[in-house]
């Protein structure tokens, strides 16, 4: 491997001090004095490396180096762990250690670490990976003569991270037994890169080869699920996993919770919620979440705003944004909008293109074409280039028959040159997802599909329904 050379130089070094050595009583035999010797440099290397990996854990990364020098003109010889504490060091702050680094391997490559310790090559993997140089992190992985599962499941993170996917899963099929953690790491690496079809396929082949998912796993899983709507499977995922856990922790209970609760599942969100407290674990922030994500979609207006002072008065839980966020959806599904307005000025924090755009929703729904234009200002503010806020303002304007302000919402999408992306719809059918376009008769059984939607069309009308006015590209 040909690495960039350089020197680490201090701003300012103690003077040499000269090699400790032990006198050697005459009652002391060679080998006791040999013995005594050796503890005393073990002991020495402990002292350096533990205060190297101080400034390491602090993010003092120079300091760390002039420290590691220090060590070396004390002739203290550093051990695997020294090393590694550097690696780490440099892997998580990559900016400061572009030179450090390559520099570290090439003193480790000398002493022959990279090859025989894994601990010391899996943190060469690391390092590289994380600074975005997976290329070196594939280098040092080939040059490793033992590798262990942290080895390879590193490699593959780090390639998935940089959207590497092919090498990921080219070193994730050479991989000689594959853990909890090396599905997971390729499963999460596609829902990060929101490609959840292929994330969902890769848990299917993971369910196959008879490997257990871990709840990290399944929360990775439900976010594809999520993503996509597949509910069925995401529920099935929940009950699988959290019914086979011998030992259930907060973090299981969670997913539970939160699992039913933003699929609309609220009775079974609160009946896991409660239960989850009986079992003698305490709901933290996440927990609070779901339960009044549960409340939000049940419409259990009173229960919601229960849960919201229980937080904070019982369990001092200081609220989070997606806490607000979630009592604004609470009011706003209730049609109180001007209360989930006085929730968005007197929150502690600003509020974010989520919580607002979900007052701006229901305002559709109730028709206040006024309290939309003020909520679209301060979206304007936040993030000028979301489209699907210009549409929906639009469709507001268009329902209340405000025609000129309609026009006037497209003539501003154009002028700021933003195109609505187009929306699509997907149903899950015994747990695959089939999903349509406006127009779309790609599907093989289109024409059932649009003969039973005829159908239903028909019926609605019979019913009195009349379609919203909605603005379309």
């Amino acid at each position: 491997m040909i690495l960039p050379a350089c020197t680490a130089t201090p701003t300012q070094l103690p003077k040499k001090q000269p090699p400790i050595t032990t006198p050697i009583p005459k009652h002391h035999n060679k080998h006791s004095v040999l013995l005594k010797s050796r503890k005393e440099q073990i002991d020495q290397t402990v002292l350096w490396t533990s205060s190297i990996s101080q400034r390491c854990r602090n993010g003092q990364l120079a300091q760390a180096v002039s420290q590691f020098i220090q060590m070396r003109r004390a002739r203290v010889e550093p051990n695997h762990i020294t090393f590694v504490t550097l690696l780490s060091g440099c892997a998580h702050f990559p900016a400061k250690a572009a030179f450090f680094g390559p520099s570290l391997h090439a003193y480790v490559c000398k002493l022959g670490l990279d090859r025989t310790n894994v601990i010391v090559g899996t943190a060469l993997i690391d390092m590289y990976a994380k600074s975005g140089r997976v290329e070196f992190a594939r280098l040092a992985f080939g040059g490793m003569g033992v590798k262990n599962s942290m080895s390879w499941n590193t490699l593959i993170d780090g390639y998935m991270k940089m959207g590497n996917v092919r090498d990921a899963v080219e070193v994730f099929d050479e991989m000689p037994k594959r853990d909890a953690v090396s599905w997971t790491t390729l499963i999460g690496g596609f829902v990060k890169k929101r490609r959840y079809e292929d994330a969902l396929e890769w848990f299917r082949e993971m369910q196959v080869s008879g490997v257990e998912p871990d709840y990290v796993t399944i929360i990775a899983v439900i976010a594809a699920c999520a993503d996509l709507g597949t509910l069925g499977l995401g529920l099935w995922v929940n009950r699988q996993v959290f019914g086979n856990m011998p030992n259930r922790t907060l973090v299981s209970w969670n997913s539970m919770i939160v699992g039913f609760a933003v699929n609309g599942h609220a009775e079974e969100a609160l009946e896991f919620f409660h239960q989850m407290q009986k079992e003698g674990f305490k709901p933290d922030g996440v927990s609070f979440t779901g339960a009044l994500t549960a409340c939000s979609h049940a419409g259990l207006v009173d229960e919601g705003l229960h849960f919201f002072d229980k937080m904070k008065r019982i369990h001092k839980i200081t609220p989070r944004i997606e806490h607000y966020g979630c009592i604004v959806d609470l009011y706003s599904r209730a049609g109180r909008l001007e209360d989930a307005l006085s929730i968005i000025e007197n929150m502690p924090m600003k509020p974010n293109e989520v919580v607002l755009g979900s007052l701006l929703a229901a305002c559709r729904t109730s028709g206040n074409v006024n309290l939309a234009e003020r909520l679209m200002k301060y979206l304007f503010k936040l993030d000028p280039g979301v489209d699907s806020n210009y549409v929906l303002l639009a469709n507001i304007y268009a329902a209340d028959g405000r025609w000129d302000g309609a026009s006037k919402v497209r003539k501003t999408m154009k002028d700021l040159r933003i195109q609505k992306t187009p929306g699509f719809s997907s149903v899950e059918i015994d747990c695959d997802i089939h999903e349509f376009v406006a127009g779309d008769k790609s599907h093989v059984d289109a024409e059932y599909i649009y003969s039973t939607l005829e159908l239903l069309s028909f019926e609605l009308k019979l019913c009195g329904y009349v379609p919203d006015q909605i603005i379309r590209e």
